[in-house]
């Protein structure tokens, strides 16, 4: 799966990986829309299904992760776009995948990541008006002590 992926996505000049037996590529933020669409509609790779987005805290920036199947190749991959702290910004997905919805809320949520082009962005987890993001390593939560 990486090596096709690679060719079919070398427009976007990805960088390769694997965690595991799981097959990774890095791509640029910028690009995430366009290199999703290619993935799902090139026959080659017919990664039609997003499993999951998952949003990672490095501090000095954030990692959007998109986990990707077909049944028709029978494989996964996982495609990694770095997003700078400062400017927590990348194209939304909502119209490749529309069970980017709830992910990206989440993200949103969670971490302040913007999905630009989002249809709704409305507070998932948490209520209007909530200070802070969460997932954020920086997020302060009170101690937890047991009696």
């Amino acid at each position: 799966m990486l090596a096709r992926a690679q060719t079919v996505l070398a427009d976007f000049h990805p960088q390769p990986g694997a965690l595991g037996d799981l097959p990774q590529l890095t791509v640029n933020a910028a690009s995430i829309a366009k290199v999703c669409l290619r993935a799902r509609n090139d026959p080659r790779l017919d990664l039609k299904m997003l499993h999951c987005l998952a949003a990672v805290d490095y501090k000095d920036h954030f990692q959007v992760v998109y986990f990707l199947h077909s049944l028709t190749q029978e494989g996964t991959l996982a495609i990694k776009a770095d997003v700078p702290a400062a400017t927590p910004s990348l194209p939304s997905v909502t119209s490749v995948w529309a069970a980017a919805d709830w992910y990206e809320r989440e993200a949103h949520d969670l971490f302040g990541i913007g999905f630009d082009g989002h249809p709704n962005m409305s507070p998932l987890l948490l209520y209007e008006g909530f200070e802070g993001y969460p997932g954020r390593k920086e997020f302060p939560f009170n101690d937890y002590q047991e009696f």
